[in-house]
């Protein structure tokens, strides 16, 4: 008869979906304990009690971090933001959109005009009430031909955008996207209170959100307190946070076990086990949709080859990497960033293996026999990035490829190696979407196009299947699309990673949001209590 520990073997190998593991908990009579096991939840998930200050150590913070929502590019700034900030949309625990700011929303046109009713009586922290023109002035920041922003990409295509009167805003698009509500949920676009000139001061920290800026001090600490006149005040718990950046991950577990934080991200698979024996310490584990990946940039030798990138792809052992960095804490990943949790994964692409005489062929075909590289790594890009360059060396090796390892501060990781450096090691949280994964990264005018990476034909599907509201035909072509940059793009993506952290029996937590990023989706001070 099959068991639970056979069920969590093959979730974690990648074997068996995380929803046919519940179906699977639940045929044989193990409905009670499997939730608990594969979400974190359980007895623990208990009524919320109000009040009390919760410390976090995160992996993530530099010292170049900014409060501008534009320039969020960490799990640490990006929890910060969803703390002091509201957006007009938010993705649910449970996968599913919803209201934040906007009520309500409706297309027209093709999905190419939106319309947004906001809610009302909402209140700044500077004690300014919010209207459709501080959401107007809010998205207009992150647009124009000098924006950095993460979400230029989303603001990039309205064709126009009105405040029409105090409570609804109207999108007009250039082209249809039936993904538009999930979009204007990204962490990025924070809704700001504007100025008399029309502009937002981004860097202020001054949001709508649950709670306020106290303290900001960029890759050391951070501190909020409760905001007293929030819309839904009473729907958090907390009267207080700090998010504190421990980079290296013995050190964050050291302060948990020792009570100087309450809970903690990216916990080190290795001694996973040991810290489970801790009978204060509760390890969280979900799966979703994130993943590493090895961006190589396509504007630079030898990866402008397509040859090189795919035999690169060839020359790594994925399933060595899932049992060796992530002890099986994950599943293996086909170099495209669409998981699991996403609508439209073509689970019929086929899955590329470790393949050393194909790569060997494919680097004799473009003239690159015994390639040289040199990989950029850090643990700063994830916990085992360093041992997965190691790795990775030595799959290659055997392909005839030699890659020197490059090891990088922490510190600056990610505004001095990644998208600077040709190759290196990178993180990337899940999306909700395929067009929002594939828009943010992988579009040709993407402003966090890691790879530098153009393609014309998977550029028009991008356009088309966003307007498609013909549901086979949308999934054909984000199945094309997933081909495409598995086969040409310029991301090696070997493993999907599980999110594991940790708290200790001083917190208490509802389901974790699974789809979404790290720390409850990065709202777990919006969603999680101290226990007295």
């Amino acid at each position: 008869m099959t068991n639970l520990p056979q069920l969590e073997a093959e979730l974690r190998a990648g074997t068996l979906s995380r929803r046919d593991f519940l179906k699977a908990a639940a045929l044989f009579g193990l409905s009670a304990a499997a939730p608990s096991i594969l979400l974190g939840t359980s007895a623990y998930a208990a009524e919320p009690q109000k009040g009390g200050h919760l410390k976090i150590g995160t992996g993530h913070g530099s010292t170049t971090d900014s409060l501008d929502p534009a320039t969020y590019e960490n799990n640490c700034m990006q929890s910060i933001g969803k703390t002091i900030h509201n957006y007009l949309t938010q993705v649910g625990a449970d996968g599913k959109l919803g209201p934040e700011l906007a009520e309500s929303w409706e297309a027209s046109d093709g999905a190419k005009k939106w319309v947004f009713k906001l809610r009302q009586g909402v209140e700044f922290h500077n004690g300014q009430k919010m209207t459709a023109k501080d959401v107007v002035a809010s998205l207009k920041h992150h647009s124009g031909a000098d924006s950095k922003s993460g979400a230029k990409v989303i603001v990039d295509t309205f064709a126009d955008m009105q405040a029409d009167g105090d409570h609804t805003v109207i999108i007009t698009l250039k082209d249809g996207n039936a993904d538009l509500p999930y979009q204007v949920s990204d962490f990025h676009l924070a809704i700001m209170p504007a100025n008399a000139d029309g502009k937002v001061d981004a860097k202020s920290g001054i949001g709508c959100g649950y709670y306020k800026l106290k303290n900001f001090e960029p890759g050391v600490k951070s501190s909020v307190e409760k905001f007293a006149n929030h819309w839904n005040a009473g729907a958090v718990h907390l009267d207080s946070a700090e998010f504190i950046t421990i980079a290296d991950v013995t050190a964050r577990v050291n302060a948990l076990t020792t009570g100087e934080i309450d809970a903690a991200d990216r916990m080190d698979v290795k001694t996973l086990h040991l810290l489970a024996r801790n009978k204060n310490v509760r390890v969280i584990e979900t799966s979703g949709n994130a993943h590493y990946s090895m961006p190589m940039r396509c504007d630079t030798d030898p990866y402008k080859n397509p040859d090189v990138r795919l035999a690169l792809k060839y020359a790594v052992d994925r399933n060595a990497m899932l049992e060796t960095v992530l002890r099986g804490h994950g599943y293996i990943g086909n170099d495209h960033p669409i998981g699991r949790a996403n609508r439209y994964l073509d689970n019929n692409l086929p899955q590329r293996a470790y393949d050393p005489d194909k790569a060997k062929s494919l680097l004799k075909k473009a003239g690159a026999e015994g390639l040289k590289v040199q990989l950029s790594t850090s643990d700063a890009a994830f916990a085992g990035a360093v041992d997965a360059a190691v790795l990775y060396k030595e799959h290659a090796a055997k392909a005839g490829i030699n890659v020197e390892i490059i090891r990088e501060p922490s510190d600056g990781y990610w505004s001095n190696v990644w998208m600077k450096k040709p190759f290196c090691f990178c993180y990337w949280g899940g999306r909700p979407t395929e067009d929002w994964a594939f828009s943010t990264a992988y579009a040709a005018d993407a402003e966090w196009n890691d790879t530098v990476w153009k393609n014309d034909k998977f550029n028009k599907l991008l356009v088309e299947a966003r307007a498609e509201l013909d549901e086979p035909k949308r999934a054909a072509m984000y199945a094309e699309m997933q081909m495409i940059l598995s086969d040409d793009g310029g991301a090696i993506i070997p493993i999907f990673n599980n999110y594991i952290g940790a708290v200790t029996n001083k917190v208490g937590t509802p389901e974790v949001i699974a789809n979404d990023w790290d720390l409850d989706g990065q709202r777990a001070v919006l969603r999680w209590w101290k226990v007295a």
